[in-house]
């Protein structure tokens, strides 16, 4: 087992993250899946520049239609990103550590001035600074695209809500890129551990908004008269919509359609008061869009460090035979 030295545990954190952002920005696997980024998206802005080019002069949010509106057989821009993120992410992260080890390279580095605590994170900065450049490359193809065929510019309202978005999709990337690293940490075969993050992965994005429901209703059956008389029981919709923000994917869909869609007043049970609100068709401010899903924002956040911290403790506890 290697041997801890004197100095900073963060000593060789730049030089390792500098020459892992090297790596993904030249490596063939980064440029696949850059390009299938590229073309979907363009497919789904395309369907959604031809549905919105009549409503330029009447729609306040017109740039924001961009990330959200959709046309048959495409899902939104937005939809979009919430299935190719966790690619790339997991793409990018499934053999970090793995990959060390297959090839005999783990105690090579660590008999250098760089301790464990630096390689783990500089691997993580780099694969979340790959994901960074990626989504404002695309972030900025958007807003130009649409600046240049709608002939509107973006008021400042919509930059910032895109923004936002953008960060709130990054932090998505960063869940699924920790998951990824820890299972590279946990497994020493990458074919394993790419196989247990797609398969997370889809499990979280499609059987669970199946299962949710069914567990809540094992877990707080709804009364018998709410049942007949066609209502849903406030309590079993509570842990039905508590079972589904245990999905990253739940959570940045709530964040995107709240951020993108002004007009969205809520993600649980609508009010009556809020359909009024609604119907007058006033959008809520930003400052209020934010305090909305700023418990999904923090939950992604929180996603990120709870999977980093468990891959930490996992690598630190592994040994390392030269």
């Amino acid at each position: 087992m290697s041997t801890r030295r004197e100095g900073s545990p963060w000593q060789g954190l730049g030089a390792v993250t500098a020459k892992e952002l090297a790596d993904h920005m030249g490596s063939a696997r980064m440029r696949i899946l850059e390009w299938l980024v590229v073309l979907t998206a363009a497919a789904a802005l395309y369907g959604a520049l031809e549905g919105i080019r009549q409503t330029t002069s009447t729609d306040p949010f017109v740039f924001l239609r961009l990330f959200t509106d959709a046309q048959a057989p495409l899902p939104s821009f937005a939809a979009l990103l919430g299935f190719l993120i966790p690619l790339v992410a997991i793409g990018l992260g499934f053999d970090a550590i793995n990959g060390e080890y297959n090839h005999r390279t783990m105690s090579r580095i660590l008999s250098q001035p760089i301790y464990r605590d630096a390689l783990l994170l500089g691997k993580f900065l780099a694969g979340l600074a790959a994901l960074a450049v990626c989504l404002v490359c695309l972030w900025l193809l958007v807003m130009g695209a649409g600046l240049i065929l709608l002939g509107v510019p973006p008021s400042g309202e919509e930059v910032l809500r895109s923004l936002a978005f953008l960060c709130a999709a990054l932090a998505y990337a960063g869940v699924w890129l920790g998951l990824a690293l820890l299972c590279s940490v946990v497994f020493r075969s990458a074919s394993t551990s790419a196989l247990v993050a797609l398969g997370l992965w889809l499990f979280t994005a499609l059987l669970w908004p199946m299962l949710a429901p069914a567990i809540a209703q094992a877990i707080a059956p709804p009364d018998l008269a709410t049942v007949l008389s066609g209502g849903m029981d406030m309590n079993t919709l509570a842990w039905q919509q508590a079972l589904m923000h245990a999905s990253p994917a739940t959570l940045f869909n709530d964040t995107a359609i709240t951020l993108l869609s002004p007009a969205t007043r809520s993600l649980g049970p609508v009010f009556l008061s809020q359909i009024q609100g609604a119907l007058l068709g006033a959008p809520l401010p930003l400052s209020e869009s934010l305090a909305i899903v700023w418990p999904q924002f923090t939950g992604l956040i929180a996603a990120v460090l709870v999977l980093f911290t468990a891959g930490y403790v996992c690598f630190q506890r592994q040994e390392v035979r030269t």
